[in-house]
């Protein structure tokens, strides 16, 4: 039986290439006599309404995502069965922590040909984090500094500027900067499944990591895998302001690992009380602030085309 598809596009990726990336491929499809059907998002939280739309009744289905993490986010989120379910992905975003931690290549006609051409299909692993609506996330999720990033790059005309001349993946460095100035560490608990708790004082964030990179390629997990069943927590602790100054570049290469104040626990699930309330992401959109949150993975795997 020949392959079917359904696209899920955002349009408005990376500053409106996502509708330009998609009139550039769909010639490809037509000339393949690809079968295909495309569903084009119109507004935040519409690919979730798709995705579970499509997998509603438990047929297999092939979705191809064409927009960021953002995007990849709201589909995994939608998707009713996950086993009888098989992502594709073609970037278009300014971070694209997904592409790069499974080895998807960024330019959009070779990503196209990975999707129709398929050499690796693993069984990924989906993280949940348990809030007041609990979220699936593919990437990581997170509760402090690191969300609060996520947060502000979220709603910062900067990125958008440097979406434009392609360097869109800056604007979480530059926003990091500015919240090391604004955030204060405060003392954080972590309960692991056998019980054992783990108490770190003045913590910056708490880092739940399912693929080894975040924030537009920070390296923060170089070990976490996408199919071992556990996430990687990075916790940053008792670090001084010039202490993560030396070590946020060392993150691009992954070379952070070792020092003192950063830890790093492997684990199926881990719960996390903070002494205040701190924002929280997955995948880099923004949760609800809260004191206490559980990152998880779930038992079901997700197919996923790989590079």
């Amino acid at each position: 039986m020949e392959a079917e598809y359904d696209f899920i596009v955002n349009p408005r990726a990376r500053s409106g290439m996502g509708d330009m990336i998609w009139r550039m491929l769909e010639p490809e499809l037509k000339k393949r006599r690809i079968i295909y059907r495309v569903h084009m998002t119109q507004r935040r939280g519409h690919a979730e309404k798709i995705a579970g739309t499509l997998t509603s009744d438990g047929s297999r289905r092939t979705l191809v995502v064409l927009g960021g993490d953002g995007t990849i986010n709201e589909v995994v989120n939608g998707i009713c069965f996950p086993k009888r379910a098989t992502l594709g992905y073609i970037p278009i975003g300014s971070s694209n922590d997904f592409a790069r931690g499974l080895g998807l290549p960024t330019d959009p006609k070779e990503a196209l040909r990975v999707v129709l051409e398929p050499q690796k299909v693993i069984g990924m692993d989906i993280g949940v984090l348990d809030c007041k609506k609990p979220r699936r996330f593919l990437v990581s999720a997170g509760i402090g500094f690191d969300a609060a990033v996520c947060h502000e790059v979220c709603v910062s005309r900067l990125k958008i500027l440097l979406n434009k001349i392609g360097l869109g993946k800056l604007s979480y460095a530059a926003v990091a900067l500015d919240r090391l100035m604004k955030d204060h560490p405060v003392r954080m608990t972590l309960t692991l499944p056998d019980g054992e708790k783990k108490v770190f004082e003045k913590t910056y964030f708490a880092a739940f990591m399912n693929l080894p990179y975040e924030g537009g390629g920070f390296r923060f997990s170089p070990e976490a895998s996408p199919e071992d069943g556990a996430l990687d927590v990075v916790v940053a602790h008792g670090l001084s302001v010039l202490k993560i100054l030396f070590l946020l570049p060392l993150a691009f290469l992954g070379k952070h690992v070792g020092f003192k104040g950063i830890s790093i626990l492997r684990c199926k699930s881990v719960q996390v009380e903070a002494e205040a309330a701190l924002p929280l992401h997955t995948d880099g959109e923004p949760g609800f602030l809260s004191r206490s949150t559980k990152a998880a993975v779930l038992e079901e795997k997700l197919n996923v085309i790989a590079g």
